[in-house]
């Protein structure tokens, strides 16, 4: 870092946070309340960011990176930015000073509430990453004023409450009024042709949005990049209808404010309605309108044309949510810059690149045409173009073929998100080396077979400071020892000459030791639930979330025939262990909100069964996020990654627990796939079928209820699904959406193979220096997984940038 931060004593650090306190607040450090101390202290880290970016940034870069995505889930930043400045010591010694005990400072912040799952933890871990590595880079999201939610659990089952975590976050948000874009909504176009015969399209009649940008800085680690995430949030071009409000109408007087700032209410609304699906694409195109206009301005003011555009610019689309960003450029270029359509799309297709983040067809985003059209009509025609000639480019290559309807952007009145991406971007790439495979011979096959050398793959990264050195110190510490100092913490790559000491028992000990504190300060954290962890058991953890191919219910009828066993036999010598759970269940998504419902039911019947009493326990870790991820992932012994083969395209928080120390059992799925072929049968738990094996068994016929017949575990576990728990309650339903549904995710394929490997993995980890041996290979080994490896190979492979 610069040596403006390695000059900041704790005592000047001390001042600097009272003199916060005083012009901010109006409190001193004897008065002020702690959630006061982190303001102060937030502002101080930010104005310390602030002063590198104006005397760092002042050169233009070459080739600057635009990474756009719906979610960045940010976690709390104070401990992280003071980290990656250098100035953690003098923070932590100067709220010690002030008769403060850091720890309670930085839990008083709120988790940024920027996304849900491992997409936004990704895109986070990236913009850590891309400072790190010195690449110019800004981020683009929304700033959504609620987040998604925060989870309550009320009687079993999943509450939905507002997440109102920008009141204490202010002091990380920089509003920049001076670059506030207009956003158009709905009218008409007008046509128009100019003297030279070029069509142009003129929008009347039109809606007003005002996006406004908050940015989040982001430094990078021991260097002198500060990026920026910049966060557009609605404003009303109209607060108050003044005649309404004077009539007495204050709700109508209100209506165009709270129709505006609507869109920036809440993350991932639920789109099981039109209005929900509506607001879904109003936030998407507010998003990548905004971003698009940023972007274009200034790249005006600073060379004065937009041929050079694409030179100057590489824009990633994370996942299909930003798709609507190419249209909207095309528009820019056509309509504003007077560009030929030729012209722009040129620039176009040589500045997009595209992140695939599934491998489920049907999870692919698709759109009514009729809302595109009634709520962007100047974007649908603009599409209209792209899918024509698209449409003429793949009957050159393919004929009156099938291939051809199967990869339109408009087709049977939708608009495929994903297949517009495969029109326009130069580079296509899946996160995983499984997942890029798929993507070629499955679900882009036909495009790929046109131009092979545009696909391929990046395999997800973590942000290695924050998930080891931050979150598990007494690790970090005993990394640091054995590899004789922190150069890994930039050089990720080190941490493999940690398996040169996996057998030494002396660090078996340690290593025990730190597993044991870690659990230990798990236990104290699940006090604040209730729960009364064990922490002599071994705890085995499945947090990620909810949805039906990530099978968290495969692992509750895991649980269930572990207890069943116990009740068979409850003299047996049976290790104990500790199942947590965390994760949220999308509002509109009742399957997955069942799942939450069985798995709080569950645990309440094992805590509570004497027969389970200190060899079993269950519990469900609610309102799971990232500052609770960091106090768990340092504990964890076993991860579970048990998705349905080929549904995964990689995962990231099988990462950090491989990171941790913690063994996976787990399929042949996403990016175990590669942890797999660094760790061996030696140091993972393998079971299930492959995907080959998966696609074979349902193109042949899957039957569901063979399995059953030839399983008296599987059968008596299904039977208890069906009667319930101690609750009473049934779930017959989920019984019978595995037995006559059809099993889509193949929960009964497995479940023998999945019991029989967790019975060897038990039997394996009764040995103590057999378990810290595997724990600490596992953490050499994840080395290769830091996101800064990953974001090198974006920048060489993809985004031809230094």
């Amino acid at each position: 870092m610069s040596s403006m931060t390695n000059q900041i004593s704790r005592d000047e650090m001390r001042s600097f946070i009272e003199d916060k306190l005083c012009a901010h607040f109006g409190v001193t450090s004897l008065d002020a309340t702690d959630e006061q101390v982190f303001q102060a202290s937030a502002i101080v880290i930010r104005e310390i960011m602030s002063r590198v970016l104006a005397f760092e940034g002042t050169t233009p870069p070459e080739r600057e990176v635009h990474y756009l995505s719906m979610e960045f889930l940010m976690g709390r930043s104070l401990m992280r930015n003071a980290f990656n400045l250098g100035v953690s010591e003098a923070l932590t010694g100067a709220l010690e000073d002030m008769g403060r005990t850091a720890a309670d400072i930085f839990e008083t912040e709120p988790d940024a509430g920027l996304g849900n799952g491992g997409l936004g933890r990704l895109a986070a871990c990236y913009m850590d990453s891309m400072a790190t590595q010195d690449i110019p880079a800004t981020g683009y999201s929304l700033c959504y004023e609620l987040g998604m939610f925060r989870q309550k659990i009320e009687n079993g089952k999943q509450i939905e409450v507002a997440d109102n975590w920008r009141t204490a976050a202010e002091g990380w948000l920089v509003p920049r009024y001076e670059d506030a874009v207009e956003v158009r909504f709905g009218g008409r176009v007008e046509p128009h042709w100019d003297q030279f015969g070029h069509y142009h399209g003129e929008l009347m009649g039109y809606e007003t949005v005002v996006a406004v940008p908050r940015d989040m800085l982001i430094a990078g680690y021991d260097n002198t990049r500060v990026n920026t995430l910049r966060l557009w949030e609605a404003h009303s071009t109209n607060d108050l209808d003044m005649y309404s409000f004077a009539t007495g109408d204050y709700m109508k007087a209100l209506e165009n404010r709270t129709m505006a700032e609507v869109i920036t209410k809440v993350l991932y609304p639920a789109d099981d309605h039109l209005q929900g699906k509506t607001l879904r694409l109003r936030q998407q195109y507010f998003f990548v309108s905004a971003t698009a206009q940023s972007i274009v301005r200034e790249h005006r003011e600073r060379y004065g044309t937009v041929m050079n555009f694409a030179d100057r610019h590489v824009i990633q689309i994370n996942d299909t949510h930003p798709t609507l960003m190419i249209p909207e450029l095309m528009r820019i270029f056509m309509d504003e810059d007077n560009l030929e359509w030729d012209e722009a799309w040129k620039i176009v297709t040589e500045c997009f690149d595209y992140t695939n983040h599934t491998v489920m067809s049907e999870a692919l985003e698709t759109w009514p045409q009729g809302l595109i059209q009634s709520q962007m009509p100047r974007i649908w025609e603009i599409i209209c173009e792209i899918n024509r000639r698209w449409c003429d480019y793949l009957r050159e290559q393919f004929g009156d073929d099938e291939r051809v309807g199967r990869n339109l952007i408009i087709a049977e009145g939708k608009v495929h998100m994903a297949n517009m991406c495969l029109a326009t971007c130069k580079i296509v790439n899946g996160v995983s080396a499984l997942h890029g495979d798929i993507l070629k011979k499955d679900l882009f096959k036909d495009v790929c077979g046109l131009n092979p050398a545009r696909f391929t793959f990046v395999t997800n990264g973590i942000d290695h400071r924050r998930w080891l050195a931050q979150i598990n110190p007494g690790l970090h510490s005993l990394v640091c020892d054995l590899l004789g100092g922190d150069d890994y913490l930039l050089q990720p790559e080190k941490m493999a000459d940690l398996a040169k000491f996996a057998t030494d028992r002396e660090v078996q000990l340690r290593l025990e030791a730190i597993k044991l504190e870690n659990k230990q300060r798990l236990a104290k954290y699940l006090q604040n639930d209730g729960f009364v962890l064990n922490t002599d058991a071994i705890l085995d953890t499945q947090v990620k979330r909810l949805h039906e191919y990530k099978r968290q219910l495969l692992c509750a009828m895991l649980i269930t025939h572990l207890q069943q066993r116990l009740h068979d036999d409850p003299d047996q010598d049976f290790l104990p262990r500790t199942f947590i759970f965390g994760a949220k269940a999308a509002a509109g998504y009742a399957t997955a909100k069942r799942i939450i419902q069985l798995l709080c039911s569950l645990a309440s019947d094992v805590n509570n069964d004497p027969v389970c009493k200190g060899r079993l326990q269950v519990h469900f870790l609610e309102n799971y996020r990232v500052s609770a991820a960091e106090i768990l992932m340092p504990a964890v012994q076993v991860s579970e990654q048990i998705s349905t083969a080929g549904k995964e395209a990689s995962g990231t928080g099988n990462m950090k627990m491989m990171m941790n120390g913690a063994i996976t059992i787990g399929t042949l799925d996403g990016a175990n796939v590669e942890m797999y072929e660094r760790l061996g049968d030696e140091n993972m738990f393998l079971f299930g079928l492959h995907t080959e094996e998966v696609n074979a068994l349902k193109a042949n016929g899957y039957y569901p209820q063979e399995y059953v017949n030839r399983s008296d575990r599987l059968r008596r576990v299904l039977e208890r699904m069906n009667h319930g728990y101690s609750d009473s309650e049934s779930y017959s339903d989920l019984a019978g959406s595995l037995l006559y549904g059809g099993d889509p995710y193949m929960l009964l394929a497995d479940f023998d193979s999945y019991v029989d490997t967790h019975n060897r993995m038990y039997a394996t980890l009764r040995n103590p220096s057999e378990r810290a041996r595997m724990s600490l290979v596992n953490t050499a080994m994840s080395g290769f997984f830091a996101a800064d490896r990953a974001i090198l190979e974006y920048a060489k492979n993809i985004w031809d940038v230094k």
